[in-house]
């Protein structure tokens, strides 16, 4: 569970890769090599959470977004006083991104996270219900304020979907609690295939540490869950 003294949502990572830990092919093009179970595991993550942020370069991969639909999720969520679908947070610095994607037709809450000049490129044209520059003084998003400006507006759980460089950004100023891992029965391959965490990686004595709650295979494929481990 997120530490009490922390002022931001939750974040849990929720990613499908290969057995040799590829989430997609080296053209980078969106691979759906999880199964059905993991696709209703993925579903489940999400009904828990109060919003999902992805990149821009995974929303170009796929150019939709996966939403809740199985009954009893929307059921649930109804009980709980949230709305059907959890808020869907594009992160970009640039915020090019195509308006022509299948994304901006779906029935969701569309929120995006950039920097003033991603704002920009948005202002004039619908796309987003609500539009969020947060930036550092090197024009980069602000990751932690952001991250608690999203627990002022009401998020209290955020399912974090990738890609590898948002998760990455995100570990390096230490904003992931948990992450669920399914760890699927194909080799992928690819020197620059990407990995759930790009970036430049981290040295040994200054990597994230894990503890792992839980293993639990399901057909051919294995489910981690992981908390990450801090200093008391």
């Amino acid at each position: 569970m997120m530490q009490n003294n922390l002022t931001r949502p939750e974040t849990i990572v929720v990613v499908a890769m290969s057995a040799d830990g590829k989430i997609a092919e080296a053209s980078r093009n969106q691979v759906l090599f999880g199964s059905p179970a993991d696709k209703a595991h993925l579903e489940n993550q999400m009904a828990t959470a109060d919003g999902v942020i992805f990149g821009a370069g995974t929303l170009r991969a796929g150019g939709s977004a996966m939403r809740v639909t199985h009954p009893e999720l929307l059921k649930q969520r109804q009980e709980q006083g949230k709305p059907s679908q959890p808020v869907q947070i594009v992160c970009s610095r640039s915020a090019n991104i195509d308006s022509n994607l299948k994304f901006f037709q779906q029935p969701i809450p569309r929120w995006l996270l950039t920097t003033a000049a991603g704002e920009s490129r948005w202002r004039e044209q619908p796309g987003f219900e609500r539009i969020l520059a947060i930036e550092t003084s090197q024009q980069a998003i602000d990751l932690p304020a952001a991250l608690q400006h999203l627990a002022t507006l009401g998020l209290k759980r955020l399912a974090v979907l990738g890609g590898g460089e948002l998760i990455a950004s995100l570990l390096a100023v230490d904003l992931i609690d948990e992450l669920w891992i399914t760890v699927c029965p194909l080799i992928l391959g690819g020197s620059t295939a990407p990995t759930p965490v790009d970036g430049n990686g981290f040295l040994t004595e200054q990597a994230p540490r894990l503890e792992l709650l839980e293993v639990k295979p399901v057909g051919q494929e294995v489910f981690l869950h992981y908390r990450r481990q801090r200093d008391e």
